[in-house]
């Protein structure tokens, strides 16, 4: 099983959307979309993890490894409901990763200022 993703701009900030499981057999996908997104738009990526069914340690790693990406190109970050079978394991080498308990949050944290 692999991932599906879809990437919307708003303003000052871009969501990443996935759905499916992002398992070790889904890492290079998400890695592609990782890459799509850092040529694209400005500011802080909100991945919206809503229609996840899950991640394994390995697509947990690679998020932190966005992260670390991001932080490099000057972005952060932030995750939007994630899945219900664990959090995002820290492995202490990725910049602090705010989560928002979904993705209506995240964005009205962003309007309101909330960085």
């Amino acid at each position: 099983m692999t991932i599906e993703w879809h990437y919307t701009i708003h303003p000052d900030l871009s969501v990443l959307s996935l759905a499916g499981h992002l398992g070790p057999e889904a890492v290079a996908r998400f890695t592609e979309a990782i890459g799509w997104v850092l040529s694209r738009g400005t500011g802080p990526v909100i991945l919206d993890l809503t229609e996840l069914r899950g991640w394994s340690i390995g697509g947990q790693m690679a998020v932190a490894q966005a992260a670390r990406q991001l932080a490099q190109a000057g972005r952060r970050l932030e995750l939007a409901a994630i899945p219900a079978d664990g959090s995002l394991v820290p492995d202490g080498t990725h910049p602090p990763i705010p989560v928002h308990c979904d993705l209506p949050s995240a964005l009205t944290a962003h309007r309101g200022g909330v960085r």
